[in-house]
């Protein structure tokens, strides 16, 4: 899924050698983090997060059909303090 994820990314913003995904376990569910250049940020979020839900929404569907719970979150590192958009993969508002 990981790799899906970074294929997607990469595709969607003008710097893919920003682009890191890094996998972390919370409670039997793969949240992946998504950190790209700043400047990037808006275009994986979209107009009302319809982009970054759509993204969730593929990968729900791929990570339910390998029997799996996964979801994403978008790091945004302004400055020295990070702040996590974390929304399910079901494309609920958090």
């Amino acid at each position: 899924m990981q790799e899906f994820l970074e294929y997607v990314i990469k595709g969607l913003v003008d710097r893919p050698q920003e682009v890191k995904i890094t996998s972390v376990e919370r409670n039997g569910v793969t949240v992946y983090q998504i950190r790209v250049d700043p400047r990037d940020v808006a275009k994986i979020i979209g107009r009302e997060g319809n982009t970054i839900n759509a993204v969730r929404a593929l990968l729900l569907a791929g990570s339910a059909k390998q029997g799996k719970r996964c979801m994403a979150e978008v790091i945004e590192d302004r400055g020295t303090t990070p702040v996590a958009t974390q929304t399910p993969a079901t494309g609920t508002q958090a």
